[in-house]
């Protein structure tokens, strides 16, 4: 079911301000930069070899990563693995008694996505996708 770590979400309150320990810190360089309305954030994705870092950052106020940077702070935000067949990959989850947050997939930044609740998996919010 599981094909890769797809990548490590990281939510930072400024895209702007937490590029330049990525890119001139780390040595990486900026793939991807987009805004996601539906989902009020703002990512950039980095690759680091076959996996990349995305920094979220929230476009809203009361979106789900503004909240959790108010509870939590910056930092990891999500686990994100990539599946072939994200609709059997959600149903065998849910076969298994699974919490879901996705009962079906829907439009993410480069494929389909859905999330896994964090209580399903030992406090790890889990983002599954199926790439274009």
């Amino acid at each position: 079911m599981i094909k890769k770590i797809d990548h490590i979400g990281i939510a930072v309150r400024s895209i702007e301000e937490a590029l330049p320990a990525y890119t001139q810190g780390l040595g990486l360089a900026v793939r991807h930069l987009q805004d996601v309305p539906d989902q009020q954030v703002r990512i950039a994705f980095l690759p680091a070899g076959e996996t990349d870092i995305e920094l979220v950052e929230p476009t809203s106020e009361t979106s789900g990563v503004a909240r959790f940077l108010e509870n939590r702070g910056e930092g990891i935000h999500h686990l994100c693995l990539e599946v072939d067949d994200i609709a059997a990959a959600l149903a065998q989850l849910a076969a298994q008694g699974m919490a879901l947050i996705d009962k079906k997939p829907r439009q993410g930044a480069e494929g389909l996505i859905a999330f896994v609740h964090p209580k399903a998996l030992h406090g790890v919010l889990v983002e599954l996708v199926q790439k274009k």
